[in-house]
């Protein structure tokens, strides 16, 4: 049996016992990245049918919440709507009463035990694993019998921070992506335990291309060695069978950073890393979390982009890569492009503290790149680009008035 040390602390959860193959789920994951809306059939349909089908108990947990009782109640709603049975666990330290007594509940326990699925609200990851973590890092009642559940079949979902804790780590109480870029990852404060539904190998995180948060991934991947990350949208979701193949559904997409071969450079000062790699998963596109393989969606099989008939002609930079949808658009455009390579930068303004790096990506075509564009719609995939970021220097002002062309004299 293993342990992971974090800071004075040791920390031991079922996952453990599941290694990194996830061997003893029979049951599936619907992780979603946050901003879930109640119209999002084809996610909360998917939530249902795993959970039993129509009339499936599902019990819906606001351990994160900053208001339990009445976004518990609204989102019991929204799932009963799609054809379940579900009822609300009370179980957070917002609400009445002893949480940590409320987590050992035998009677919440058999509501648990008596449930075909489980969902977590967004709201303070933090909050999901103090409640369901007893004081001494061992699992709560609550939180074994969850992963009874998922052992004998049953759906976890979650969104937000429901999302955050399905990988062994988590982001608590992070700062901006580029602060993480800037000052690095720490135990007990950029990171903490999470509950590990998805295996010990697989990093997680939420709102990914909303807020950027593809660059954060990087530096906490490498402190813990993820040799994988899924970063998910928001109004998307990634559902993970008992085999490890993960399917994603919903509005957007999700990045899949791997490091199986990136280098840090220790004689650069600041992050960097070469040679990592990133790839953007569309609607319908699967990953199996085991070997890697990618596979489109059917809709994009037979859209295979040409090299040799690239779109794009231009030089290809980004200016905030951080931006919403950036970096997928960036990507989209470098696959069907002629250029090399495409570059986007993350700084500060002028009012940052004096000698704090920005940051360049660069992405580039490597030989297992690919990408795959949709026959019914301008969806587009793309496979295995090559990342390398490192600290740049910037100088403000970066800019200054146009002066109109230069003329001969």
């Amino acid at each position: 049996m293993q342990y992971r040390q974090w800071g004075s602390r040791f920390v031991l959860g079922l996952v453990i016992l599941c290694s990194t193959s996830a061997v003893c789920a029979e049951g599936h994951l619907v992780i979603a990245g946050g901003a879930l809306r109640a119209d999002n059939a084809v996610v909360w349909e998917r939530i249902v049918r795993l959970a039993g089908g129509k009339g499936a108990r599902i019990a819906v947990i606001p351990a994160a919440a900053g208001n339990p009782g009445r976004s518990g109640a609204s989102w019991v709603r929204t799932l009963n709507e799609y054809g379940a049975q579900a009822f609300l666990l009370p179980l957070s330290p917002k609400l009445p009463g002893d949480v940590r007594k409320a987590a050992n509940d035998s009677a919440l326990v058999a509501q648990i035990d008596g449930a075909g699925g489980v969902y977590f609200l967004g709201g303070d990851q933090a909050r999901i694993v103090a409640t369901l973590r007893n004081p001494d890092g061992a699992n709560s009642a609550v939180l074994d019998a969850i992963w009874r559940l998922y052992r004998r079949g049953g759906v976890i979902a979650g969104t937000s921070a429901g999302a955050a804790v399905m990988s062994s780590t988590m982001f608590d109480n992070a700062p901006s992506v580029l602060e993480v870029l800037q000052r690095g990852v720490a135990d007990g404060g950029v990171m903490a335990p999470g509950l590990g539904f998805i295996g010990n190998d697989v990093f997680v995180d939420q709102h990914l291309l909303v807020r950027g948060r593809f660059a954060r991934m990087l530096p906490l991947m490498l402190r813990q060695q993820y040799r994988r990350g899924i970063g998910i949208d928001e109004n998307t979701a990634l559902v993970v069978g008992p085999g490890r193949e993960a399917e994603v559904i919903g509005y957007k997409g999700v990045i899949v950073l791997e490091t199986d071969a990136a280098q840090v450079d220790a004689s650069v000062p600041g992050f960097n890393v070469s040679n990592a790699s990133i790839s953007y998963l569309d609607h319908g596109d699967r990953i199996n979390l085991a070997t890697g393989v990618l596979t489109p969606s059917a809709d994009k099989i037979g859209g295979k982009v040409d090299p040799a008939a690239p779109e794009y002609r231009t030089a290809l930079v980004a200016a905030d890569i951080l931006g919403n949808t950036t970096v997928v658009d960036l990507m989209s455009r470098l696959i069907d492009s002629d250029q090399p390579a495409a570059i986007g930068l993350a700084f500060a303004g002028p009012g940052a503290p004096a000698g704090a790096p920005g940051f360049e990506f660069r992405f580039s075509r490597a030989p297992a790149s690919s990408g795959y564009v949709s026959a019914s719609s301008e969806a587009v995939s793309v496979y295995r680009l090559r990342l390398d970021v490192r600290p740049v220097a910037l100088q403000w002002p970066a800019y200054q008035p146009y002066q109109g062309p230069v003329r001969a004299q």
